[in-house]
């Protein structure tokens, strides 16, 4: 039964996986045809179609960069029995895309909203000082895991093989 649970569960975050792709790579076709029809036919500024068409593309790789997250860590058999390491590295990836995607998005709406409307700002800058928030964490994160691990010992692989006992060789002394 807990065979079946766990692939299951790991069907799941596979279709999901393939959903996030198929919609990532809808946007990453979206955005230049987007761009190119509104530069074109579009009563919008060239700048706003095409800071529309970069949001659209950070959008895209980030999205790409949560389903292959999903693939490498959820997906594949056996990997419930990881390390607090791994889950820290697998974390730390998923959440760094995440900071990254924030960054990009808050960076492009600034440019946008000092274009449009100025007083506006203040939402593209509480989205950068979230993103700030959310990278402190993931360092405070990191440092604390870190440090615990440092002071517990790394946790014993269950699948690695024992070491071997060393005994020394009769020698002419022996």
């Amino acid at each position: 039964m807990v065979d079946f649970i766990s692939f299951f569960i790991r069907a799941v975050f596979a279709v999901a996986a393939c959903a996030i792709m198929a919609v990532a790579a809808v946007l990453l076709v979206y955005a230049p045809y987007s761009a190119v029809k509104d530069s074109l036919f579009g009563d919008k500024p060239v700048a706003h179609t095409l800071f529309s068409a970069v949001g659209y593309l950070i959008v895209a790789m980030a999205l790409f960069d949560v389903a292959k997250y999903f693939f490498e860590e959820e997906v594949p058999a056996r990997r419930e029995k990881r390390t607090a390491a791994d889950a820290r590295r697998g974390l730390t990836k998923f959440i760094s895309t995440i900071i990254i995607a924030v960054f990009l998005e808050a960076l492009v709406l600034v440019f946008e909203t000092s274009q449009d409307n100025v007083s506006q700002i203040v939402y593209p800058a509480t989205l950068m000082g979230a993103g700030c928030v959310t990278l402190v964490s993931l360092g405070l994160f990191q440092r604390l895991s870190a440090s615990v691990e440092k002071t517990v010992g790394p946790e014993p692989d269950p699948d690695a093989d024992p070491p071997p006992k060393i005994t020394p060789a009769p020698g002419p002394l022996a």
